[in-house]
């Protein structure tokens, strides 16, 4: 079955970094525009950062451009979240999504997710 795994979630301090990965088994990445979303408790889930096909074209969440950084090795089946100067508000747990469509900031856009990895920044 095809699915989406993320990883490299955990605590990290106010200021710190965490990469994460999300890689996917059964299926290709090629030819998928891709990217994160983000949870809080209580809150919707939001677009952080969507990259495109061939990784050349990045896109960002106002709250987290200049910290974090969206990339994609489609020869490793893998797209990346690196993120630095973490904030706490960065809580949340995390989700990468797939879609055959434009690149877009619409959850709705997005057919197929991962499982989420949690992410937690102390203050």
């Amino acid at each position: 079955q095809a699915q989406l795994v993320e990883s490299g979630g955990g605590l990290v301090q106010a200021g710190g970094s965490l990469t994460l990965s999300c890689t996917a088994s059964g299926r290709t990445l090629t030819g998928t525009v891709m990217a994160w979303f983000r949870q809080s408790p209580g809150k919707e889930r939001e677009f952080v950062a969507v990259i495109s096909v061939r990784g050349s074209i990045p896109y960002y969440a106002n709250s987290v451009k200049g910290r974090f950084t969206i990339s994609r090795d489609n020869a490793k089946n893998t797209v990346y979240l690196q993120m630095s100067s973490l904030k706490p508000e960065d809580t949340a747990i995390y989700y990468c999504a797939a879609s055959q469509t434009t690149i877009t900031a619409r959850r709705n856009e997005y057919t197929d997710w991962g499982q989420g990895t949690q992410v937690t920044v102390s203050s």
